[in-house]
This record gives structure tokens, C-alpha cells and sequence, in this order.
């Protein structure tokens, strides 16, 4: 699947199964960091927000589409450099609405955990 903004900040897509995927992000300085020198909360938000669409996805019937309600970030702790990991799962897939969980490491070290809300579309009929 193309996904231009995941192309721009240099996310990847790594895994995807109905309810869960995994995502990664090679930290660059010249664009991941803020003025303090650690990842940005923004970067470490776009793969939380990625991950859980991507979990949707596969559960999605024909037609069907996804967009986010509302997310949550807690951050533990920030990086300066490596490779971030973002491994989410659905916690309750609704009709309307899923929830997932997010959580963010670098290695075996967790830096941030993210739970979202998901509104389910249907199709809009043709007229």
C-alpha cells in the first residue's frame, strides 16, 4: 500500500496482520530531531497513528475505510539515535469503532505507549 507521508519521514510498514502490525523508523537526525536533540514526540506519534491504521486495515470489508477519532501518548523516555519500533494490536473491533494500543521501543527499551480510537466508515451508497 502507497503511503506518502510514511514515505516522507522515512516509516516502514513491516508487518501487517489482521489486528496488529509493526512499524520502524531509522532515526536522521537532519529530520527526526528536536532542538534538544531527541526524537521528536511528533515522529514517535506518526508511528503509533500508522501502525494502528494499518492494523485496521486487514479487517476492513470491501468498501469500508478508517480514520482516527482520538489518540492518547504517554512518552517514557526519548532517543537520539537507531532504530525505533512501533508494534501495535486491536484491543476491541467494533462495527463503528475500533481501539487499539500502540507501544514504541528502541531495542528492548520502551519510549512511549499511544491507545486510539477509530471511527469504521461505510460506503456511501451510489445514487
Amino acid at each position: 500500500m502507497k503511503h506518502p507521508f510514511a514515505d516522507t519521514i522515512g516509516l516502514q510498514i513491516d508487518e501487517i496482520a489482521a489486528g496488529s502490525s509493526r512499524c520502524s523508523l531509522v532515526v536522521d537526525a537532519e529530520r527526526h530531531l528536536n532542538p534538544h536533540g531527541v526524537v521528536h514526540g511528533s515522529v514517535m506519534h506518526a508511528l503509533a497513528d500508522t501502525g494502528m491504521g494499518a492494523a485496521i486495515y486487514p479487517t476492513l470489508n470491501d468498501g469500508e475505510s478508517c480514520t482516527t477519532i482520538e489518540t492518547k501518548m504517554s512518552y517514557f523516555s526519548s532517543a537520539r539515535e537507531g532504530e525505533l519500533h512501533c508494534d501495535t494490536r486491536i484491543l476491541k473491533r467494533g462495527r463503528s469503532v475500533a481501539y487499539l494500543e500502540s507501544s514504541i521501543y528502541a531495542g528492548e527499551k520502551i519510549l512511549a505507549h499511544a491507545t486510539g480510537s477509530y471511527a469504521i466508515l461505510q460506503p456511501k451508497p451510489q445514487n
